[in-house]
């Protein structure tokens, strides 16, 4: 295509000829008008060599050309041109520890775009990268392409990943106060042993390096190292690229103490009085930076209970280098009290506003608190409708104002379940649900479970309603049929019909008050070739027609998992309001959970129950039973009153069991797989049992065959949970320390499919 003069040029360079028209050779896909504005001339220019040069850099620069000349005719520059080939398909060979989606979210080679040499050898830099990333710094990476028709090459990466380096030792210099052991302890990278198969954290990440940098300078703060410092972290790979040893250089410094503590507050509703307690520290003490940390915090959160959302705190640090004390005064700004000007609602797709509002403890008007603000966050939390719950805060329209954005993400809330399993407890499992904790995006809860175990037999349908009425109140009702077979145990099993009506309602942030009524039938049936004289006067139908009372105080921050609060539960039944059963059973509950230090969740529990006839012993089917998987290290029923002619399990009247325990952490991936550790010691006991004085026919029964003895049995050992993609998994591993004849150990106990 040519371009023909328009204009002559206004001033002449020293070359005179005048480009009189442009022609471009070689372009398919590219128009010539396209490649002439790429140009630093134009017709009707001289031919300057500068601005010709220019010109070819440009067409180089867009990349759209493999080959570019420029060539003078007379009066005509002849541009040839061949064009960059078009990506036909971009293709991953030998990666197996990245997928290929990982790799196009990296790497922006794509079909239809235009093939160049810098694009590919960006590509390969962004792969490396990622195996970097993984720990795999021995990988290489080869490009290669195949020429298609119509100027498209298809671009095939080679990867050789290689053997992951793994960081083989980490060195410490210039640390005399701690040992290397004791600082390997504190940094998140590991050394790799052969028995660390579910952590990744002895790879080498330099982000991982950079944070640990940082947790060594927060520890040596904390243990009053105001002076510490890192010199260098530097990370060596051995010349086969397989491991990797990281030396860390430091200068402890001297140990300092804290000096004079103050508060300074221009707030006059926080004079400096009402902080002064809050102080994590003492003068004297060892300098802690993060007690001054944590005590500005302290301080947040009792100016946010106060109605102040921002409060701005600024501790001032006077050293001596002398004394080696360091003085700290607190210095709170001036600020205006807050008030919640709006709450905004964010990732609730299903789950209706009224639903997440009516759990918040706080409204549109009120005065900020941040103990409020965290209880909502709770107890939005504890619904277990979401995967996540965050309550965020921004200034508002006014300085005295604050903007709640409570962010959600929706977790699945129905259920279609069909598994199998296997139980110690249950031997072979078969489970169906349907279930729905969300009906309608209105929070309530639907479900309607069969179960059928090696001692299970059961149906039943329940539905809750959160808000009965359009009350604070729950309400709920639950029709079951169901048969426990404890024909291993006890000779005897139970087949139940009947109904419950439950309610509850709150009586405070914390209290809670439910009362319900069962109905049922229970049919006990009495067999086997050993039969205990003392269980057949429980043989036959027997109506019970009951009511409960249950008082709960639950400060719990997780239904599932907590990590901190409490919760007590008070329940009270009664049976006699018609039916053949006449009783009164108390159960009382305690459950503690406390973090000691970072991940590390300790826990305890306390359980009491007693049952009492009302004018009549009470039957088997209504006593106690005790073992595991409540009381770990004995077996089911385990525990307790026995017939020592017929070892049947007598059941009790009267229970106790206690527990304290250590939640383990792991490491990140083993946390992100569902596997969690505990250890634990149980002490519990099963005691007291109604006994016939007489058979059918009159004649006295022998009570000295009974064994009965209340004096406490201990039990220590381990359990490991998995959330597992074929269902919730729980093994125990626990040995009976001390225990009473006739009681029945067991050491491993666990679960499979099914929720136990």
């Amino acid at each position: 295509m040519d371009f023909s003069a328009s204009q002559a040029p206004v001033a002449a360079p020293i070359e005179t000829t005048i480009i009189e028209r442009i022609a471009v050779i070689g372009n398919e896909r590219i128009e010539p008008a396209t490649i002439a504005s790429y140009l630093a001339v134009r017709v009707g220019d001289y031919f300057d060599p500068a601005r010709i040069d220019a010109s070819l850099k440009s067409l180089y620069a867009t990349g759209l050309f493999a080959d570019v000349t420029m060539e003078k005719d007379g009066g005509a520059l002849i541009i040839r041109v061949v064009e960059s080939p078009i990506i036909n398909r971009v293709i991953y060979e030998g990666n197996n520890k990245i997928k290929r989606d990982d790799m196009n979210e990296e790497v922006v080679l794509r079909p239809r775009m235009v093939y160049t040499r810098a694009k590919v050898r960006d590509a390969v830099q962004r792969i490396l990268e990622l195996y970097r990333k993984k720990g795999y710094f021995a990988a290489v990476v080869e490009p290669k392409y195949i020429e298609r028709e119509q100027n498209r090459v298809d671009v095939i990466f080679e990867v050789t990943e290689g053997p992951k380096s793994r960081v083989s030792r980490i060195n410490f210099i210039g640390n005399e106060v701690f040992s290397d052991i004791e600082l390997r302890g504190e940094v998140a990278t590991q050394e790799s042993r052969w028995w660390k198969i579910f952590t990744s954290e002895d790879t080498y990440d330099p982000d991982r390096l950079d944070y640990d940098r940082e947790v060594l300078r927060q520890f040596y703060l904390g243990q009053g190292y105001a002076d510490f410092r890192i010199v260098s972290a530097i990370a060596e790979l051995t010349p086969d690229q397989k491991d990797f040893f990281i030396t860390i250089t430091i200068e402890e410094g001297n140990i300092y103490t804290f000096g004079e503590l103050n508060v300074e507050s221009e707030i006059d509703e926080l004079p400096s009085e009402r902080f002064q307690n809050l102080l994590l520290m003492r003068k004297g003490g060892i300098y802690n930076a993060k007690a001054i940390e944590d005590t500005i915090e302290y301080m947040t959160q009792a100016a946010g209970s106060r109605g102040f959302a921002f409060l701005d705190v600024r501790p001032q640090i006077s050293r001596d280098k002398e004394t080696r004390e360091l003085g700290v005064t607190f210095h709170i700004l001036k600020s205006p009290r807050t008030y919640v000007e709006r709450i905004t609602l964010n990732g609730n797709v299903r789950t209706l506003d009224k639903v997440i509002r009516r759990e918040f403890r706080l409204a549109e008007g009120d005065a900020f608190n941040t103990m409020r603000v965290d209880r909502s966050e709770n107890r939005l939390n504890s619904l277990g409708f979401f995967r996540e719950v965050t309550i965020d805060r921004e200034p508002g329209s006014t300085p005295d104002s604050v903007i709640l954005n409570v962010n959600v993400e929706e977790q699945a809330t129905g259920e279609l379940s069909f598994g199998l399993g296997f139980s110690s407890l249950e031997s072979f499992i078969l489970d169906f649900s349907i279930a729905e904790r969300n009906l309608l995006g209105k929070g309530q809860a639907l479900r309607l479970g069969v179960s059928w175990s090696g001692r299970r037999k059961q149906v039943d349908v329940s539905f809750t309603e959160p808000r009965f009425l359009g009350k604070n109140i729950q309400a709920g009702i639950n029709v079951f049929r169901r048969q426990i077979d404890s024909y291993t145990e006890s000779s005897f099993s139970t087949t139940s019909t009947g109904f419950s009506l439950n309610t509850g309602l709150p009586l405070s942030e914390y209290v809670s008050l439910g009362t319900r009524y069962t109905l049922r039938v229970d049919d006990v049936d009495i067999g086997g070739s050993l039969v205990s004289d003392f269980l057949l006067a429980s043989a036959g139908k027997q109506t019970t027609s009951q009511v409960g009372l249950t008082l709960q105080y639950n400060s719990l921050n997780s239904y599932r998992y907590p990590t901190h609060g409490q919760r007590l539960t008070l329940s009270e039944e009664i049976a006699g309001l018609g039916g053949d059963v006449k009783y009164l059973r108390t159960i009382v509950k305690y459950d503690f959970y406390r973090p000691i230090v970072g991940q590390w969740i300790f826990h305890a529990k306390a359980e009491y129950g007693y049952i009492r006839g009302l004018g009549q012993n009470v039957k088997i089917n209504n006593r106690f039973f005790l073992g595991g998987p409540k009381f770990r290290g004995f077996k089911n029923a385990g525990v307790g009153p026995r017939d020592t002619r017929t070892n049947a399990f007598l059941g009790g009247n009267a229970y106790y069991i206690a527990s304290v325990g250590v939640a383990i952490p792991l490491g990140r991936a083993v946390q992100e797989m569902g596997v969690r550790v505990d250890t634990f010691i149980d002490v519990g006991a099963l005691s007291k049992v109604d006994l016939e004085e007489f058979d059918f026919n009159g004649n006295p029964l022998d009570n000295s065959y009974v064994f009965s003895n209340g004096s406490p049995r201990v039990s220590a050992g381990f359990g490991v949970s998995w959330e597992s993609p074929f269902g919730p998994f729980r093994i125990d591993v626990a040995r009976a320390i001390r225990k009473q004849p006739f009681d029945e150990p067991e050491v491993i106990q666990f679960n499979v499919g099914t929720v136990f």
